[in-house]
């Protein structure tokens, strides 16, 4: 099997289970051996920050001298990011080969009348994959909710992060912030360690503590005092953390939170006897990137590519652009899916652009752009629905000039499609100038 056969075959199964539970993914992992019981992970769930402070945790560890597994989802440009050790994908050729080993077992589950999801197949090969590498650690992110999650199959991980929780997916995990909680701390397991994002709704700390009061479950919630910011611009933050001084290259308010969430979860695993010298913390933090999660691209003009997709991720941007962005001309690329929560998401970020272009991302569950354009023109004077991506980039970048900026938003998929074009569209317009 090819690498791009092994894609499209992982592609064709079914994105969600007919019934949730973890009885087919362990099913499956059972038959492959149970790699997952030969792991140490760091599980990682929330609604927001998830990647930022995955990312953070593996690029510490990493730098510690650690292998270090990374899983995390969605991809961006390239499906292979999903599955990292030290940084680097998985060869084409090995994720194949992996995919040849486990596809007989998923056939025949089929035909017990187990049909595996997309999901819980790559969750699968991953945990495979880290085993027989051989990692020292795994950082593994959730995809969606915690409790029925596929990544919920591993044994009590050496610690459990729940990040930002709001509202988000909830025809799956519930219509309110209480309920996606719960969801959010199914990952919470006996006798483990728990870090939890310094600001949440009230009852978010009243049901994810009472959940680790059952379990017997220690609960930190990451202290933001310990965390100083002593200076910001679009690039990052310079931050102080326990008289040590960190430069965390994410922007925003909120990525600061996540650090301090990140932070608070090294400390666990220095209690546990991981050893993690106070000079790694800042290799980890300078060396870490995130691709699509407010990431500068070009200065000149100003262009950010942000894969945010629900309210919280929205108005995480709407704050950036208000503090780096303010007073200049703002125009949007705008794709969304259709089972987002599309119209509070433009509530918050449609005012703050002079124009918005709406174009529809290249999955089955996006809004057209001219569905897009007739919700976006609620809340701004100019919008125009487009259907090239590198046409209506170009057209954005010669409407804000240099003195303006251009922001790129709204969704993953969007975002994995224009990144690369976007790229190399201001890579030939710096030679020109």
């Amino acid at each position: 099997m090819t690498y791009q056969e092994a894609v499209d075959k992982i592609n064709s199964l079914l994105r969600f289970g007919m019934k949730p539970g973890l009885e087919r993914v362990s099913a499956l992992l059972k038959r492959l051996g149970n790699p997952q019981e030969k792991l140490q992970c760091i599980h990682v769930a929330g609604t927001n920050g998830k990647g930022t402070t995955s990312t953070l945790l593996s690029s510490v560890l990493r730098a510690a001298g650690y292998r270090t597994g990374l899983f995390t989802s969605p991809f961006v440009v390239e499906f292979r990011e999903r599955f990292q050790i030290n940084g680097q994908m998985i060869e084409k050729e090995e994720l194949a080969g992996l995919l040849d080993e486990a596809m007989p077992i998923v056939e025949e589950m089929a035909k017990e009348g187990e049909a595996v999801t997309e999901f819980e197949l790559i969750t699968a090969l991953a945990l495979l994959w880290f085993a027989r590498r051989e990692c020292d650690f795994v950082v593994l992110e959730v995809g969606l909710g915690g409790r029925f999650d596929a990544t919920n199959v591993i044994p009590t991980p050496l610690v459990a992060v729940i990040t930002s929780i709001s509202l988000d997916h909830t025809a799956v995990l519930g219509n309110t912030v209480e309920q996606i909680a719960f969801e959010k701390a199914g990952i919470v397991k006996p006798g483990g360690a728990t870090v939890l994002y310094p600001e949440q709704e009230p009852s978010v700390f009243e049901v994810i503590g009472s959940v680790c009061r059952q379990r017997g479950n220690e609960l930190r919630v990451a202290d933001l005092a310990e965390v100083q910011r002593v200076a910001e611009s679009i690039h990052g933050s310079e931050l102080i953390y326990r008289g040590q001084n960190l430069f965390l290259p994410f922007v925003g308010d909120h990525q600061v939170k996540n650090a301090a969430t990140a932070l608070a979860a090294i400390e666990v695993l220095r209690e546990k006897g991981v050893s993690i010298p106070d000079e790694t913390l800042k290799t980890g933090f300078c060396g870490a990137v995130l691709p699509a999660r407010m990431e500068l691209l070009s200065e000149k003009p100003t262009v950010l590519l942000d894969g945010g997709h629900n309210p919280g991720g929205a108005a995480a941007l709407a704050d950036v652009l208000r503090r780096y962005v303010n007073g200049r001309k703002i125009v949007a690329l705008m794709g969304m899916m259709s089972d987002k929560d599309s119209v509070t998401a433009l509530s918050i970020l449609a005012p703050l652009f002079s124009h918005i272009i709406t174009l529809q991302p290249e999955n089955p569950r996006a809004l057209t752009s001219e569905r897009l354009a007739e919700q976006a023109s609620a809340f701004c004077a100019w919008v125009t629905p487009m259907h090239d991506g590198e046409a209506a980039l170009r057209a954005a970048l010669d409407e804000a000039g240099e003195a303006g900026a251009v922001v790129i938003c709204g969704s993953f998929f969007l975002a994995g499609e224009i990144r690369l074009p976007a790229l190399n569209i201001l890579q030939e317009r710096q030679k020109e100038q």
